[in-house]
């Protein structure tokens, strides 16, 4: 079992600080898998001290769901203290920003939680890298967790993990059956599932709304073999621009953005693309999309990131290039 590997761990470095740390801008399976991992360590070791920490904080849809989960994040977290480090939905140590050199640095064993397919570079320094792309979400490899140790869910645990299967699964659109037994476990523990999914559904604001009809102004449309591809760039919001071009009509959509020296891209597909294609976002198109901008990139097959260094132009460029090649694409 997975869990028992962590409390391996756990006890081998005779821990009693844990540093749980969620990627820049956490979203709800991010934080709520943290919630709940950390309700799941107290309970099975009550004297070790769980601290969770998101980079530059928390997504405007997290922060809704902090006003009805009792989650504590510290700001500032002490790396030096910990005696431990667990990432979160968080594949790579470059979505940890600035905190990325601090994780390197630490002689703290680095346990790594996620659904996303596991990154190379973050399985080097990793001390244990449990990766589970067939789970729908990071929550529901930590609810795996509470069935394997047989520990029992608070209210306020199933809560946070049906928060974050919903979202990460876009309201169980992109379920497994694995998924909706795990679901309605979690609606057995007294999750309201109605009053749940109300609190995934937070107004745009109107910077969002902004940033979406800017993409689509500036978009690039290529018909590439049966598939439509969406490039385009906004300064932020690219991971919303790039839904709202696939919700329009766009198979793959590549939104890119930069702020400086710093370059983010949010990649998205519907799921008949890499069904028919084969071609995984995070693994094919991301991942190397990092590693030439001196940065990293992964995700799932149909919605990925990137970080690096680099121009707006230049990105959309290359990331044209990696899926033309991909789809044995020859025309311009």
């Amino acid at each position: 079992m997975q869990i028992r590997e962590i409390i391996r761990v756990i006890e081998e470095k005779n821990a009693e600080t844990i540093l749980l740390l969620c990627h820049h801008n956490a979203d709800p399976d991010a934080i709520c898998a943290a919630f709940a991992f950390a309700r799941l360590l107290k309970q099975v070791k009550p004297h070790v001290r769980v601290e969770i920490a998101a980079a530059q904080g928390v997504s405007q849809l997290s922060k809704h769901i902090l006003k009805h989960i009792p989650i504590t994040l510290v700001e500032e977290p002490n790396f030096e203290k910990a005696d431990i480090l667990v990432l979160l939905d968080t594949n790579t140590i470059q979505q940890l920003d600035d905190w990325a050199e601090k994780v390197k640095s630490s002689k703290a064993p680095l346990i790594v939680i996620d659904h996303h397919a596991s990154h190379p570079e973050t399985e080097k320094i990793a001390t244990l890298c449990i990766a589970d792309e067939a789970a729908s979400s990071t929550c529901e490899i930590v609810y795996r967790f509470f069935k394997e140790l047989n520990v029992e869910l608070g209210k306020d645990e199933a809560k946070a993990l049906f928060l974050g299967i919903a979202f990460d699964t876009r309201h169980f659109v992109i379920a497994s059956s694995s998924t909706f037994k795990a679901v309605a476990e979690l609606v057995d523990h007294g999750v309201n599932a109605e009053e749940a999914l109300s609190i995934l559904s937070l107004p745009m604001e109107t910077a969002e709304r902004v940033a979406r009809l800017k993409a689509s102004r500036r978009m690039k449309i290529i018909k590439a073999n049966e598939w439509i591809i969406a490039l385009s760039h906004v300064s932020a919001y690219q991971a919303s621009a790039a839904r709202a071009l696939i919700n329009l009509g766009a198979h793959v959509a590549v939104v890119a953005g930069e702020k400086g020296d710093t370059l983010r891209i949010s990649l998205r597909a519907v799921k008949e693309f890499y069904e028919k294609t084969g071609i995984h976002l995070g693994r094919d198109v991301a991942k190397p999309l990092g590693e030439y901008f001196h940065g990293m990139g992964g995700g799932h097959a149909v919605a990925a990131g990137v970080n690096g260094i680099g121009d707006v132009e230049t990105a959309l460029k290359r990331c044209w290039r990696i899926l033309r090649e991909k789809l044995k694409f020859t025309h311009n």
